[in-house]
C-alpha cells in the first residue's frame, strides 16, 4: 500500500541532505499521520462499527506518497539540472520489496496450504501479479469490488495499492526529470517550480476527470488504476512543490486548517461506507484533508494538529504502519482457516494484534537491515538487483506453489450422462397429454437426481470440470445482452427462427439469462423466435428497488422495468416466461417471499397477461449456500459434504405462495425443486453435469440438459395461455 510510498521520512539522512525548502526537514507529524491512515484500514477491514469509510486511509497514503516523492525528485532536480532514475529506482526498491516480498511468500503458502485447491490456485495467481505489481489490474479485469462485503475476497487484494504506487515510481521521476529537461532549454532553470506545478496540475486535473468518469462507468478500473488514483499521488506533489507559499501561512490560519484537515480525514472514515461510489468526488474528502494536514505542518504551529500526530505513539505506529499493512489483511483472511471458524469483532481484533507483531519483526529483520545495508545504500545498481532479487524469489514461489498445488479433478467412478427421453406426444396433444409428458421427464431427472446424491466421490468425467466451472456462462453473459448494474434499455438478443410467427420472451434477472442454454435448442428445434431480456439483480417485479452494489437507488433498474414492459406491450410474445433470483435480501429493500413480493408477482403476471400473451413463471432452484466448485475442490472425496439438505435450500412455503399468486394472475407456475432435490438433500452433481457455477447459477451443461422438461413446460403453458 502507499504506506510504503513515505519511505523518505526514515531515511532521515538522505533527505536531509536535500533540503531546499522548509518542508524539506523530517516531519514526524507525517510519520504520525501514517498511522492514522493505517488505523483506518485496519479497522475498516475488522469492520469496526463507526469505521465504515476507513478504507480513505488508502487515500491518506497517496498524499503522503506523492508529497514526500515528489519534494524528493525535485530538490534532486533544482541542486542537479536532473534527476539520477537509477539511484531513485534503487531506493525505492531498498525500501519497498523486501518487506513485500517476505510477505507475498508467506502468503503464498499459507493459501497453498490453508484454502480449497480451486481458491488456492486463484489466489497464487494473485500472489504471482502482486509479486510483479500488476495486481491492481488483474483485480479490474476480473471486476473486483473491493467494498463489498459477503465475497471471497484474496488474501492479496490489498496488495493492490502496492501495484499504484509502484507504477507512480515507476513513471512519476520520468515526468519530473521531462520538466527539468524542458525548464533547462526554455532557460527556465531546473530550479524554478513553476514548471513543475504546471506539469503536475494537469496531470491531476486530467486525472480527477477520468476519476469521476469511471466511477460512473468502471467502477472496479477506477477503484484500481493507477489512471484514476495519480490525481491524488498529484495533490500532495502540489502541495510539495508549492512549500515556500504555505510556510508563510499565519499561525492564526496554519493551526484551523490542520485540525479541519484531520476532522475530514475522521469523517471520511465515519461518513462513507462500502456502497459510496469510490474514488470519483467522495475521494476529495480524505484527499483535501491530508492535504490540509500536510499544509499545516509546514509552519511553526504552537496548538498545530501536529503536536498530536507527532506523539511517540503515533510516530511508533507509523514507523510500522508499511509492514502492517502487508501483514493485517492475509492473517485476517487466513486465522479463520487455521481456527476452523468465522471471526467475530474480538477474534479479528486479534488477528490483527497479530499482524502487529509480525510486523515488528518485519521492520527489525528484514525492512531495517536492508535498508540501512552499507553496501546497498552506497550503490544504486547494488540495490536495484537486490530489489529485482527478491520481486524474483517471490514470483518463482508463487509460480512453484501454483504448480503444486493440484488442478482439482474429480477421482470417483465416471458418471452415466443424465439423457431425457422425450416421450412420444401425438401430433395435437390433449392437456392430459402434455402433463404426461412433463411427469414422464420430471421422473427421468427424479431417479437421476436420487442416484447423484449417493455418490461417494467427484465423479472423473464431471462436466464442466471444477476449474472450468466459473467461467462456464451461456454467452448472453458476455455479450451485452445481460445488461449490466448502471446499464439500460435492451439490445434485441434473438435467436431461433427470426421469421417465427411464434416469439418467446425469457424475461428477468441473471438467473433469467441462466436458462437460456435450455431454450436456445428448443428454439431452434420449434421454429420459435427467442428473445433474452436480463438485467444484473433486477427482477421485474414492480417493487421501489435499492442496489447494495451502488449505494443508492437503483434507478436503473426500474428504468429497465419499465423500458421492458412497454417492449412486450408492443411485441406482443405468444409465451413471456419469467425468471429471478430469490436470494434478495433486506439491503434491496425487500425480500424474496415476502407479502410485498409475492403481491408483486401476482400484479406482473396479470400486467403481462394482460399483452395477450401465456405467461410461465419458472420456481427457483435450490440455494446451495457455498460456491460450489470451490467447496468441491476441497471435498473431492466427499460432496456431500459440500450439500445442503432440501429444507436449507429450498423455502417450500415461499414456493407454494408464489405459484398461487402466478395461477391468481392468470399465469402458470413451474415449480423446478424435484429436478435439483431428493426429498432430503439437494446434491450439487447430477448425473456428470456439475449444477452450479457458482453460489447460485447453473452451469450451461445442466441448463441443456434439463431443456427436454423446460420445452414440455413451455408447450404446456403456450397451449393453456
Amino acid at each position: 500500500m502507499t504506506v510504503a510510498a513515505s519511505d523518505g521520512l526514515l531515511d532521515r539522512q538522505a533527505d536531509q541532505a536535500l533540503n531546499a525548502t522548509p518542508c524539506a526537514t523530517f516531519r514526524p507529524d507525517i510519520e504520525g499521520l501514517r498511522a492514522v491512515a493505517v488505523l483506518a484500514v485496519v479497522l475498516f477491514h475488522v469492520n469496526m462499527p463507526g469505521v465504515g469509510g476507513g478504507f480513505v486511509g488508502v487515500d491518506v497514503f497517496f498524499v503522503i506518497s506523492g508529497f514526500l516523492v515528489t519534494g524528493i525528485l525535485w530538490r534532486e532536480a533544482a541542486s542537479a539540472d536532473t534527476v539520477g532514475l537509477v539511484r531513485f529506482y534503487g531506493a525505492r526498491a531498498r525500501r519497498l520489496l523486501p518487506a513485500a516480498g517476505v510477505v507475498v511468500v508467506a502468503t503464498a503458502i499459507g493459501a497453498a496450504v490453508l484454502l480449497p485447491p480451486l481458491q488456492a490456485r486463484q489466489v497464487l495467481g494473485d500472489g504471482i501479479a502482486s509479486a510483479l505489481y500488476t495486481g491492481n489490474y488483474r483485480l479490474a479485469l476480473r471486476g473486483t469490488d473491493y467494498l463489498a462485503g459477503g465475497t471471497s475476497p484474496s488474501p492479496f487484494q490489498h496488495f493492490w495499492s502496492l501495484g499504484v504506487e509502484e507504477q507512480f515510481y515507476l513513471l512519476w521521476p520520468v515526468l519530473i526529470a521531462v520538466t527539468a529537461w524542458f525548464a533547462r532549454r526554455r532557460r527556465i532553470g531546473s530550479a524554478a517550480v513553476f514548471p513543475y506545478l504546471i506539469v503536475v496540475a494537469v496531470a491531476a486535473a486530467l486525472s480527477f476527470a477520468i476519476s469521476l468518469i469511471w466511477t460512473s462507468t468502471l467502477p472496479p478500473w477506477a477503484f484500481f488504476s493507477l489512471p484514476t488514483r495519480a490525481w491524488e499521488l498529484g495533490t500532495g506533489g502540489i502541495v510539495a512543490l508549492s512549500t515556500a507559499a504555505w510556510s508563510r501561512l499565519p499561525k492564526a490560519v496554519a493551526a484551523p486548517a490542520g485540525w479541519i484537515g484531520l476532522v475530514l480525514i475522521v469523517a471520511a472514515c465515519t461518513h462513507l461506507n462500502g456502497t459510496t461510489p469510490y474514488p470519483g468526488a467522495a475521494a476529495l474528502l480524505p484527499v483535501l484533508g491530508t492535504a490540509l494536514v500536510i499544509v499545516s505542518g509546514c509552519g511553526e504551529t504552537r496548538f498545530g494538529v501536529g503536536r498530536v500526530l507527532a506523539l511517540p505513539v503515533m510516530r511508533a505506529i507509523g514507523r510500522l504502519s508499511y509492514s502492517w499493512y502487508l501483514w493485517h489483511w492475509p492473517v485476517l483472511l487466513l486465522a479463520p482457516r487455521v481456527l476452523g471458524h468465522q471471526l467475530g469483532l474480538g477474534g479479528s481484533m486479534g488477528a490483527v494484534m497479530t499482524a502487529g507483531g509480525l510486523a515488528m519483526l518485519t521492520l527489525w529483520l528484514v525492512e531495517n537491515p536492508v535498508r540501512f545495508a552499507a553496501p546497498l545504500r552506497g550503490s544504486a545498481v547494488r540495490s536495484l538487483a537486490c530489489g529485482g532479487a527478491i520481486t524474483a524469489v517471490a514470483g518463482c514461489a508463487g509460480l512453484m506453489l501454483l504448480m503444486l498445488v493440484p488442478v482439482p479433478v474429480g477421482r470417483g467412478a465416471a458418471a452415466a450422462a443424465l439423457t431425457l427421453a422425450t416421450p412420444a406426444v401425438p401430433a395435437a396433444p390433449s392437456a392430459d397429454a402434455r402433463d404426461a409428458a412433463v411427469r414422464q421427464l420430471t421422473a427421468q431427472t427424479q431417479a437421476a437426481v436420487a442416484a447423484s446424491a449417493e455418490i461417494r466421490a467427484v465423479p472423473s468425467n464431471l462436466s464442466p470440470a471444477l476449474a472450468d466451472a466459473p467461467g462456464d456462462k451461456a454467452g448472453v453473459f458476455v455479450d451485452g445482452c445481460v445488461r449490466s448494474w448502471r446499464e439500460v434499455g435492451q439490445a434485441e438478443c434473438a435467436s431461433g427462427d427470426p421469421d417465427s410467427a411464434t416469439t418467446v420472451a425469457l424475461v428477468g434477472d441473471s438467473h433469467a439469462a441462466m436458462w437460456h442454454p435450455a431454450f436456445e435448442p428448443i428454439a431452434a428445434q420449434r421454429h420459435w423466435r427467442l428473445e433474452t431480456m436480463a438485467k444484473v439483480t433486477c427482477p421485474l417485479l414492480g417493487l421501489p428497488i435499492t442496489s447494495p452494489y451502488l449505494g443508492r437507488e437503483y434507478t436503473e433498474c426500474e428504468q429497465w422495468r419499465d423500458q421492458i414492459l412497454s417492449r412486450l406491450r408492443a411485441e406482443r410474445p405468444r409465451l413471456i416466461v419469467l425468471s429471478m433470483s430469490r436470494r434478495y435480501g433486506a439491503d434491496f429493500g425487500f425480500v424474496s417471499y415476502d407479502q410485498a413480493w409475492v403481491d408483486s408477482l401476482n400484479r406482473l403476471v396479470g400486467q403481462l397477461r394482460a399483452t395477450g400473451a401465456a405467461v410461465l413463471v419458472l420456481g427457483p432452484i435450490p440455494d446451495p449456500h457455498a460456491t460450489v466448485p470451490v467447496c468441491l475442490s476441497e471435498h473431492i472425496d466427499d460432496p456431500a459434504a459440500c450439500t445442503p439438505a432440501r429444507p436449507v435450500a429450498v423455502d417450500d412455503a415461499g414456493i407454494g405462495a408464489e405459484q398461487a399468486a402466478a395461477i391468481a394472475g392468470g399465469g402458470q407456475y413451474a415449480d423446478l425443486t424435484a429436478l435439483f432435490c431428493t426429498t432430503a438433500r439437494c446434491p450439487l452433481i447430477i448425473g456428470d453435469n456439475l449444477v452450479y457455477r457458482d453460489d447460485n447459477h447453473l452451469t450451461v451443461g445442466y441448463a441443456r440438459t434439463l431443456g427436454p422438461v423446460i420445452a414440455a413446460l413451455a408447450d404446456h403453458a403456450l397451449a393453456n395461455g
